[in-house]
């Protein structure tokens, strides 16, 4: 006899939400190895010891990093979600007796004081304090990358720079822009992201930014540093969208990890866009080997390379293949180069000149790093290089979870301050993912983070 399910709902419901949480679900599995007890002690002095008990601000967290991890952007749509979800329900500690907190009190704690706390800077150390200790992270061989994270602001929102004073009467965020820039000449030390002759009346911070065949848009860089064999991110931080902020911020996150662990790692893996002289100097000097292929200038046709010319160096001069002299000049602080030139009265009869020079007279370029810029051509040739290459591309799979799962394709939030704050939350539940991972031994067995 053929059944039929007749759909019917029961008064009451007799179970207990730990029952109905598998054991090999990821947020089991988070809450089993990942404690969130710091939580009520770094917050401790933003709360008084008087008046109505607030939330739980580790309730608020975890809720929070439910979001990321199950690439919900939204706050509302997060509560909205939380409502039905029993492992979420769980992972929270709220029973469904219990209120579920309200979406604006995420605003209200995140911009107040979770970020004045540094809360999330303090959960991502946290995470990467787990990994090294638990043998996960070695921080021997390390690779690092930025992406480009679109702004929660348009391209017709720019202004003219000069209109910031007249904007500041009627628009809160650029009052506050201009009054962190003027602070800039007193005792404060705003960080700026860009110095670009328009700034976004939305988001005054984001920086105007183009690469290849990308339309130009408001946007910021979120750059990784990772340890190779874990993949998992030891350094995070947003900078303003420009390539110059690239080479900063990895130098800034591996003195960071320098400062946390006590080593520098032994090997560094990066596009050529880390492969500038300053850069590979700054490498070597700490005995980092550079698997970073060598930032070049722009070929120029038919002109005779620097190889063809004789150093002499006891009288800091060049000889041209015609035994011409080219004097040094002295350094061009804007590519740092040291600059040797001939004259216009030595070139002007030269057989060879259209094959050597389109100018005047010829000029020589070389790199004030330009040992650095040659120990790395050596170490390009090397069959570790090649397997850096490799190694590297861990790096850009990272951002393609950050904007695939995580949905960090558009940031929600707005100014630097705010947005290093979702970039923190983002390679933390990264990183939790891959701990409790290592942690777990059948890591194959995994419910996985998806919504």
């Amino acid at each position: 006899m053929m059944g039929q399910h007749t759909r019917s709902e029961s008064l009451f419901y007799y179970f207990r939400l730990e029952d109905q949480v598998p054991e090999n679900h990821l947020l089991r599995l988070i809450d089993r190895h990942i404690s969130f007890d710091f939580v009520h002690e770094v917050l401790r002095d933003s709360y008084s010891e008087t008046g109505r008990p607030s939330i739980d601000p580790e309730v608020l967290l975890r809720i929070l990093l439910i979001g990321y991890l199950y690439g919900i952007t939204s706050e509302r749509k997060l509560v909205e979600e939380l409502r039905m979800h029993l492992a979420w329900r769980w992972f929270t500690g709220l029973g469904f007796d219990q209120e579920i907190p309200n979406h604006s009190t995420f605003s209200k704690n995140r911009h107040g004081r979770f970020q004045q706390s540094g809360l999330f800077q303090e959960l991502f150390e946290r995470i990467v304090d787990q990994c090294v200790r638990v043998g996960l992270v070695k921080g021997e061989h390390m690779s690092v990358d930025g992406s480009f994270v679109h702004a929660d602001a348009t391209n017709g929102s720019r202004i003219p720079r000069e209109q910031l004073a007249e904007a500041a009467q009627v628009n809160r965020t650029v009052r506050e822009f201009v009054t962190e820039l003027e602070e800039q000449n007193g005792d404060g030390e705003p960080e700026v992201t860009h110095q670009q002759s328009k700034v976004s009346t939305t988001d005054p911070d984001a920086t105007y930014f183009s690469k290849g065949n990308m339309f130009a848009t408001l946007g910021y860089f979120d750059n990784y540093l990772i340890d190779n064999p874990s993949c998992v991110i030891v350094g995070v931080k947003g900078t303003g969208a420009s390539l110059r902020h690239e080479s900063t911020a990895a130098r800034d996150m591996i003195f960071d990890f320098h400062q946390r662990y006590g080593h520098y790692p032994l090997s560094l893996a990066a596009d050529t866009g880390y492969g500038n002289g300053e850069m590979l100097n700054w490498l070597l000097e700490r005995e980092i080997t550079p698997y970073v292929p060598v930032k070049e200038a722009a070929p120029r046709a038919e002109l005779y390379g620097i190889e063809k010319f004789t150093y002499q160096p006891e009288t800091d001069r060049y000889i041209c293949p015609q035994g011409k002299t080219l004097k040094y000049l002295g350094i061009n602080q804007g590519n740092r180069m040291h600059v040797y030139h001939s004259t216009a009265k030595r070139c002007r009869d030269c057989p060879v000149k259209s094959d050597c020079t389109k100018g005047v007279y010829r000029i020589v370029g070389v790199h004030i790093h330009e040992a650095a810029r040659q120990r790395a051509h050596e170490i390009a040739k090397t069959p570790e290089f090649a397997k850096s290459l490799w190694d590297r591309r861990k790096v850009e799979a990272l951002f393609a979870e950050l904007k695939n799962r995580i949905g960090l394709r558009r940031l929600r939030l707005r100014r630097l301050k705010f947005v290093r704050e979702q970039f923190y939350l983002a390679a933390t539940v990264q990183n939790m993912k891959r701990l409790v991972r290592f942690l777990t031994p059948k890591a194959t067995d995994l419910v996985p983070a998806t919504a």
